[in-house]
């Protein structure tokens, strides 16, 4: 996959991705937002450092390492990817409380309209404001949305210094056990 250059990446302020969403997946992992990077390569989780990917298949989840551009295989193993504001930033600290509360509604109705069994949010933060849990720690949550259980997990962007790829990959195979969800 081809990096963008300064002026693709300059273009995609304000881009969206679409999500990679069917009927009745096991999980649906939601970002908080799409990066330039993500943006500009239209895959989720495809800057260069970030863990989402890696931790999906150490974890079990996927039966092999899939690159971003591969994210169309997702629902073949019962996965799902979108997120919570759908705009592309620089960095996730650029939304406002209210976009994240919008992106909450949102995900209300994708979740209604998709029924998944879990719904996976990456970014603690970004749920408590969401959901208005300020409360919520990283784990299963105690209320469903909709029919989903909910579970919050760490934000991989290779920003986050508080965990390595070994902490996702933990987090990400505590999912799985739960969910008896396995590579397929």
């Amino acid at each position: 996959m081809p990096r963008p250059t300064r002026a693709e990446l300059a273009a995609a302020k304000d881009q969206t991705i679409p999500d990679v969403i069917a009927p009745g997946l096991d999980i649906v992992f939601c970002g908080i937002n799409p990066s330039l990077y993500a943006a500009a390569t239209g895959h989720h989780f495809a800057r260069p450092g970030n863990r989402f990917w890696p931790a999906l298949h150490l974890s079990g989840l996927t039966p092999r390492l899939l690159r971003p551009d591969e994210q169309d295989l997702l629902p073949d193993f019962g996965l799902g990817v979108t997120n919570l504001v759908a705009r592309a930033t620089a960095r996730a600290d650029e939304l406002t409380d209210d976009e994240l509360a919008e992106g909450g509604i949102r995900l209300r109705k994708l979740v209604a309209e998709h029924v998944p069994h879990i719904l996976a949010v990456v970014g603690v933060t970004a749920y408590r404001t969401a959901f208005g849990e300020p409360k919520a720690v990283l784990g299963e949550q105690p209320e469903p949305l909709e029919s989903a259980r909910v579970w919050v997990l760490p934000n991989p962007s290779g920003l986050n210094a508080h965990y390595q790829l070994p902490d996702f990959a933990t987090k990400f195979a505590e999912l799985r056990t739960a969910t008896h969800t396995h590579a397929r």
